[in-house]
């Protein structure tokens, strides 16, 4: 039984990852932690964990290195430029759930985080953690820089028609709504129930900070760089996103042949459903699940492909991610921990 540690664990995607690690057959969660929630136990801040006996410890005091063989970090991004080094150098396994280490390009991440990276030496050894696109490079990784909530579906949705020539030339346009727990559990103005109850809001187009990201992935699929126009948005319910992508198609493509060629491409892929022609996929079919479901259309009117990606923001967007991706690195059964059914209603 290996030893895992979640760093940040008070936050959304921190108490979803340690949700999921209880129920973890090869992973014994052994250290939680919070500054703002030193010395509380998880059930009297997340009553659902009630019985799981944890109690959060301050990240400064408690020793990460000595009780953990793996550790994820949900902390806000550029805190782990500062944790990440000295957690390597201690010969522990780093599953890094901000954005810190998934940008190559330090100049690229420190235009679109505003700040500077600290550890750019590392960017080489990390690993970028999207599974279905990445696993070769996972296996025996020590630092793992996993995939944001966007991009995961974004990449998810375009990959396979890049990959199997079914695109034109054209930017790929991408429209993606995400729920409230997305923006993280820090109270903001936009986020508060009667800003975002019975309300959907466009936010930062052309300037959200997964756009690089997701144009990394896509070009790095390509062999080539490929533009991307992501439209973010803001929808009224907990959890959940969904990432609608429009690619200009090869002309004469049909829906049946576009649906064979993603099914082809996820064939044995235990966490992707892809939908036959005609249905489309939505957030609650995959709600508290490590699932894609991705559906196919083709809109031979005006030679678009279209294709949407359903997936929870907390679990395949974050923190169940985190453990595939920590299943992968160290040699585990990839669907650890990973392959209970979500609720139905």
């Amino acid at each position: 039984m290996l030893r895992a540690a979640v760093i940040g664990a008070a936050g959304y995607t921190g108490i979803e990852t340690v949700r999921l690690l209880l129920g973890h057959p090869n992973l014994e969660l052994t250290i939680v932690t919070s500054a703002a929630d030193s010395g509380r136990r998880l059930e009297d801040v997340y009553p659902a964990l009630a019985g799981c006996g944890l109690v959060f410890e301050d990240p400064a005091a408690c020793d990460v290195a000595g009780s953990a063989d793996v550790v994820f970090l949900a902390v806000p991004h550029t805190a782990s430029l500062a944790l990440t080094p000295d957690l390597l150098e201690a010969g522990l396994t780093v599953i890094d759930l901000s954005a810190d280490f998934r940008i190559k390009d330090a100049a690229v991440y420190e235009a679109w985080y505003g700040t500077r990276h600290t550890a750019a030496e590392l960017l080489e050894r990390a690993v970028y953690g999207l599974p279905e696109l990445t696993r070769a490079a996972l296996a025996d990784a020590q630092l793992v820089a996993c995939a944001g909530c966007y991009p995961t579906a974004s990449a998810l949705a375009a990959a396979p028609a890049i990959e199997a020539g079914l695109l034109a030339p054209g930017p790929v346009l991408i429209d993606a709504k995400s729920g409230v727990s997305g923006a993280g559990r820090t109270p903001a103005p936009n986020t508060l129930y009667c800003a975002a109850a019975e309300s959907v809001q466009p936010y930062k187009v052309g300037s959200h900070r997964h756009t690089p990201e997701i144009a990394q992935m896509l070009s790095a699929v390509a062999g080539g760089p490929v533009a991307v126009c992501f439209a973010p948005h803001l929808v009224p319910m907990s959890r959940g996103l969904l990432a609608t992508v429009y690619l200009r198609a090869v002309e004469g493509l049909n829906v049946e042949d576009a649906v064979d060629a993603y099914r082809s491409r996820y064939a044995g892929e235990p966490f992707v459903t892809v939908h036959p022609a005609g249905r489309m996929p939505s957030t609650h079919e995959v709600c508290g699940t490590n699932r894609a479901h991705i559906g196919v259309a083709v809109d031979e009117t005006s030679g678009t492909l279209v294709v949407a990606c359903a997936i929870d923001n907390l679990v395949k967007g974050s923190g169940g991610q985190a453990i595939q991706c920590a299943n992968v690195a160290l040699g585990l059964d990839e669907t650890a921990g990973l392959t209970a059914y979500g609720p139905v209603v």
